[in-house]
């Protein structure tokens, strides 16, 4: 496996996980650099860690986790979204309390969602003896600067869309989700 398939490999494996970053940041009220690199960061190592999960159980639990990640994904990711989009119809006087950062078990969920097809990759590189410390660590990188990026543009676009912007977000987790859950039933993933 060259350089340019393993960093191919880790753009892919953050494209999802900086579409989600560009929600969160657009329900974010204004997210500073250091609170997008905070994100990028838990996104980074939750992305990192997946695939060499996924390697380490090698071919014995291959067939459940990719028969079963993309509906994991569709559900973590939709139940979160359907969360966003509920606190976003929620009273002034609610948005008010809801807080400037999104909680670490919150992020941390997003992130675990968005990498499932991360700890598949991970099974799948087993089979061909692929360096996977490195393979995980360009994935960890590109997740962290696609994230941070993301959060930064979500900051951008929760600007202007006012005070909804969390019921974007939250219709961006569950496109995500769907657009899993649609390549992966239809074999296009």
């Amino acid at each position: 496996m060259n350089l340019l398939s393993i960093l191919l490999i880790g753009i892919a494996m953050s494209t999802d996980a900086f579409a989600a970053a560009v929600g969160k940041g657009a329900a974010m009220q204004r997210p500073r650099f250091v609170e997008a690199l905070r994100i990028g960061l838990i996104f980074g190592v939750i992305e990192a860690v997946t695939p060499l999960i996924g390697w380490l159980l090698g071919s014995a639990a291959a067939q459940y986790i990719t028969a079963w990640d993309h509906w994991i994904a569709f559900g973590v990711l939709g139940a979160l979204g359907l969360h966003m989009i509920w606190n976003g119809f929620r009273p002034e006087a609610a948005e008010e309390a809801t807080p400037r950062r999104h909680g670490f078990w919150n992020l941390a969920a997003t992130g675990f969602a968005t990498s499932i097809d991360a700890m598949a990759i991970g099974v799948s590189l087993a089979f061909l003896d692929a360096p996977i410390g490195v393979v995980a660590a360009v994935i960890g990188l590109c997740t962290l600067v696609m994230v941070t990026t993301g959060i930064m543009l979500g900051r951008v676009l929760g600007a202007l869309a006012g005070k909804r912007a969390e019921i974007i977000g939250g219709v961006i987790l569950i496109v995500i989700g769907s657009v899993i859950l649609y390549e992966h039933l239809t074999g296009a993933a």
